[in-house]
C-alpha cells in the first residue's frame, strides 16, 4: 500500500558541490528534488544532490552537472543531467528524476515477489549441479550499480567500476551496501550514497572449482574472485533451480 504523498523539506536534501557553484543554485536544487519526492511511492530516507562547475579547457565548452540520488524505503533512484550552466543542468536532472519516479511507482508493485536469478536458494537438491554462465554488466559507477542491481531484485552485481577499471561488485548488507574490489583502491573517489561502504580486502585468486568449493564450505550467498588463469573478477553463486551460477567479465 502506497504511503500518503508527502515533500520533504529542502534542508533535508543534502547537497555536495564542486566548483563555482552559486547559493541561488544550491537552493533551487533542494526545493526542486524535495518536491519530487512526493512522486515516490514509498518514504523517501535520504536525498542527495551533488553539483559540478567544470570550466572548459582549450576552448572547450563549459560543463555542469547536476546529481541526485533518493532512497526510497531502501532502494535508490539516482538521475544525472549535464548542460552548459548549473541552473540548465537542474532543471533536465528535474525532469529526468520525475521520469524515474514516475516509472518506479509505475512498476513497484509489479516488483513486489518477483525473483531473479541472482539470489539464494533457500534448498536444493544434490542431484549433480550445472554451472550455469552469464555475463557482468559494463562499466558504471558503484552507484549507478547499485541503483541497477536493487532495479533487478539482485542480491549482488558484477560491473567494472568506471573510475579505476576494476572488476568490481556491488552487494547488499544489513546496513546497506557494500563494493569489493579486485585490488582495493584507497583513492577510489567516495560514493554519492553514504550506505555503501568498501571492503579492504583483495579478491582471492581461485579457480572456478575452487571457488563453488568454497561457496559450498562457507553458505555464503556468493564468492567474488579473480580466476587464477585471466585474472578477471567472476562471482559464482547458487541459482534457484538449485546450480551453480558463474558470472564472469569479458576481457
Amino acid at each position: 500500500m502506497r504511503h500518503r504523498p508527502i515533500a520533504l523539506d529542502p534542508a533535508a536534501v543534502q547537497v555536495k558541490i564542486s566548483g563555482g557553484i552559486r547559493s541561488g543554485d544550491v537552493r533551487r536544487a533542494r526545493e526542486i528534488v524535495a518536491d519530487l519526492a512526493r512522486l515516490a511511492q514509498e518514504p523517501v530516507l535520504d536525498a542527495r544532490v551533488k553539483l559540478t562547475d567544470e570550466p572548459g579547457s582549450r576552448g572547450a565548452a563549459r560543463r555542469c552537472t547536476a546529481q541526485a540520488v533518493l532512497d526510497v524505503q531502501g532502494r535508490l533512484i539516482r538521475a544525472e543531467a549535464g548542460a552548459r550552466s548549473t541552473r540548465a543542468a537542474i532543471h533536465l536532472l528535474a525532469d529526468r528524476l520525475r521520469a524515474r519516479l514516475l516509472e518506479a511507482t509505475r512498476d513497484w508493485e509489479n516488483r513486489r515477489g518477483r525473483h531473479y536469478g541472482h539470489r539464494s536458494s533457500p534448498g536444493r537438491s544434490d542431484r549433480q549441479r550445472r554451472i550455469v554462465r552469464t555475463f557482468a554488466t559494463g562499466r558504471a559507477l558503484p552507484d549507478e550499480a547499485v541503483v541497477d542491481m536493487v532495479d533487478l531484485d539482485h542480491d549482488f552485481l558484477l560491473f567494472t567500476e568506471a573510475t579505476t577499471g576494476q572488476d568490481s561488485v556491488v552487494h547488499r548488507t544489513r546496513d546497506g551496501y557494500r563494493l569489493a574490489q579486485l585490488v582495493p583502491r584507497p583513492d577510489l573517489p567516495a560514493p554519492m550514497c553514504a550506505a555503501i561502504s568498501i571492503s579492504p580486502l583483495p579478491a582471492p585468486r581461485l579457480t572456478v572449482e575452487e571457488a563453488v568449493e568454497r561457496l559450498e564450505l562457507t553458505g555464503s550467498r556468493f564468492v567474488f574472485f579473480a580466476d587464477s588463469r585471466t585474472g578477471a573478477g567472476c562471482v559464482v553463486y547458487h541459482r534457484d533451480d538449485g546450480d551453480h551460477g558463474l558470472v564472469v567479465t569479458v576481457r
